[in-house]
């Protein structure tokens, strides 16, 4: 992943990534490494650096330091322009907090390097959406071949690369499989993160035939790389004596500030980020990875969050019901209609459109009708037709959106046959997995087969009350009635609404106010 990432920083640019995994072969299981004799040691850390009184993120990775850090005419060069610009390591290293802890923590449990918990400030500026002329993505920089490889996901909706739990993961397997087809040096290892293992290999065999020596330094290898080592080394410098050299670090708490939440199924990201108490941007920032305002319909479903929000949200989410997590567009099949430019159109996956409709193979009928998942809030949908839309009254017709309540001795397969669909259309629905349990009183989405009398159209939405609203003041702002709202939501009129509370609404965008 061959990286020339420019990132301005108080004023100034800096080279801030450079992997080159365009030009790195994928890793072959029986490649065998050269035999090399080594001029340094492996540089495994023996054994985890007590941290039991360390406050400081910043102190446990200057602890914990092992690679020696040569006299080098490279390395003193950067190690000096660290030192001259002071503000650069000040800015990354806000950037860094959220995931410091993270990746030393899971470093520590690999006994491998902690110098390797500073490579993302070459690669990335520790930025998680950074991305290369590349397209080499996110707080590790790896490119998509690459990545899949080492077990990330990425599709439409969904880039593991800017997952930061997931990547880090990804990129130390990476790293510890360099480091063994190195022979278990770890110079030629970071060397070949940056431009490939063969290449590194390949001018190792290179000196061995000339009798040259084979350490890193005297390696004929491309500037990048040979530039790219000692700015880690000089950067391990530089943080390891910080305060002589008048570098102020961000103080990171020596402790967790993030978690990975199991979400169990889809969700719209403002819908999630009001359940965590967050804004919707604050949310975006710790999940990169997903593409649109909703998470991925196929799955991972995971939510990255603040550790101190993490526990509110897991209680609100399991106080809402899955069929209002994210709305569900009836979409007219039109002539010329394909289910790849449906797919695209709304910002899904050919699988997750097939999964939803219980379709064995792509072929679809104009005329007929397909169920999309969608993101509560986009706006896009207001651009829909309405005759594209969920039918506007929710109620228990053959060509509406149904609720079964589990009832006791009920089976996902009777259900099934109970409304004429299939299993696996429950389960998409629903987003549940092939072993999951019904419990007695969950609520289930169907969509029953439609009827030939098409229903007056809308887009459902989800409305979160907030202080001082009324049914009156939300019927108006959504030009709706408020008998509407009490059907819709199974409300009596002397129900009082209460703030945080969610309401589904149907409406048509052609009416609502401004």
């Amino acid at each position: 992943m061959k990286v020339s990432l420019y990132i301005a920083v108080g004023g100034f640019a800096l080279l801030a990534g450079c992997q080159t995994f365009d030009q790195h072969e994928l890793p072959e299981a029986n490649a065998q490494p050269v035999a090399i004799e080594q001029s340094a040691p492996p540089f495994y850390l023996a054994a985890e650096p007590e941290s039991a009184e360390i406050t400081d993120i910043w102190e446990r990775i200057r602890q914990g330091m092992q690679l020696p850090v040569p006299d080098q005419k490279l390395v003193n060069q950067y190690r000096d322009w660290y030192i001259k610009n002071p503000k650069h390591l000040e800015i990354i290293s806000e950037r860094a907090t959220p995931y410091m802890y993270l990746i030393v923590e899971e470093l520590e449990k690999r006994h491998l390097p902690i110098e390797i918990a500073l490579l993302p400030i070459i690669e990335s500026a520790f930025d998680p959406s950074a991305t290369s002329p590349n397209a080499a993505s996110g707080l590790w920089q790896m490119t998509q071949p690459t990545a899949k490889y080492f077990g990330l996901e990425m599709n439409r909706w969904y880039d593991g690369r800017r997952d930061v739990p997931a990547s880090t993961i990804a990129a130390l397997d990476l790293l510890e499989y360099l480091y063994e087809k190195t022979n278990n040096n770890w110079l030629y290892a970071l060397a070949a993160y940056n431009t490939g293992e063969s290449r590194v290999l390949n001018a190792i065999k290179r000196n061995e035939k000339k009798g040259l020596d084979t350490d890193f330094w005297s390696l004929d290898l491309p500037k990048e790389t040979e530039r790219y080592v000692p700015r880690l080394l000089a950067l391990a410098e530089v943080i390891k004596n910080a305060d002589e050299y008048g570098i102020s670090l961000a103080p990171i708490d020596n402790s967790p500030s993030i978690e990975v939440v199991d979400i169990s199924n889809q969700i719209d990201l403002s819908m999630a980020a009001s359940l965590a108490n967050m804004t919707t941007r604050e949310l975006q920032e710790l999940n990169p990875s997903y593409k649109h305002k909703a998470t991925s319909p196929l799955g991972p479903h995971t939510l990255v969050l603040p550790i101190d929000k993490s526990e509110e949200f897991k209680k609100a989410l399991a106080e809402t019901e899955n069929d209002i997590r994210v709305n569900w567009l009836r979409y007219t099949i039109k002539p010329g209609d394909s289910i790849g430019k449906i797919a695209q159109q709304h910002h899904t996956s050919v699988a997750a459109i097939r999964t939803a409709n219980g379709m064995k193979n792509n072929t679809i009928v104009a005329g007929k009708h397909l169920v999309i998942p969608v993101s509560a809030n986009d706006k896009q949908l207001y651009a829909q037709s309405t005759a594209q839309s969920l039918p506007k009254k929710v109620k228990s017709t053959a060509s509406s959106k149904l609720t079964h309540q589990v009832q006791p001795g009920d089976t996902l397969w009777e259900i099934a046959q109970r409304y004429k669909v299939s299993v696996k259309q429950l389960q998409a629905w629903n987003r549940l997995d092939s072993h999951a349990k019904l419990t007695l009183g969950q609520k289930l989405a169907v969509l029953a087969p439609q009827t030939p009398a098409s229903p007056p159209a809308g887009l459902t939405v989800s409305y979160k009350v907030k202080s001082g609203d009324t049914l009156a003041r939300i019927a108006g702002k959504f030009n709706v009635s408020v008998a509407e709202l009490l059907e819709w939501n199974s409300l009596k009129s002397s129900q009082l609404i209460q703030p945080g509370q969610i309401l589904k609404l149907v409406v048509d965008d052609s009416k609502l106010n401004a």
